[in-house]
């Protein structure tokens, strides 16, 4: 899916840090996206959150294809464990910007978590039984069972 968005100038940047529970899961699920990227709804805050390899990008639901919020230059490489929150920047491009920006990390965390839930593969998992042949054996693998 192609999706266009916008940018104004920027209005204000701030060096912030994200927590790690939400950063690993955000990842986990932009990885599971055959595109690589993940659109996560921040339903309590009629935001769309677009997650791609670079950055986080949010729109709100009133000016749907400008970029209100944008999260860029993760740098989960200078953390020293998997668990150490992630630095980034937060730039901020409309107004609204600076107040979804207090309320953003715990929704867009509680967001992940229902998205995460929806794709959970649920079910006992199925061992495949493959029978190998060896070089120059030409007899066929026993059926299963046998």
């Amino acid at each position: 899916m192609d999706i266009t968005v916008y940018r104004a100038e920027a209005l204000a940047r701030e060096s912030r840090t994200l927590p790690a529970a939400t950063y690993n899961l955000a990842r986990t699920l932009q990885a599971r996206s055959p595109s690589g990227v993940a659109f996560v709804p921040v339903r309590s805050m009629q935001v769309l959150a677009i997650l791609d390899a670079t950055e986080f990008v949010f729109l709100d639901g009133h000016t749907k294809s400008w970029v209100m919020l944008a999260w860029q230059g993760f740098l989960a490489h200078e953390r020293s464990a998997l668990d150490a929150p992630v630095p980034f920047e937060s730039v901020c491009y409309e107004d609204s910007g600076v107040e979804a920006m207090r309320r953003l990390p715990r929704e867009l965390h509680l967001a992940l978590q229902d998205l995460a839930a929806k794709q959970r593969i649920d079910g006992p998992a199925k061992v495949l039984n493959f029978h190998a042949r060896r070089r120059g054996d030409e007899r066929p693998a026993p059926p299963d069972g046998a």
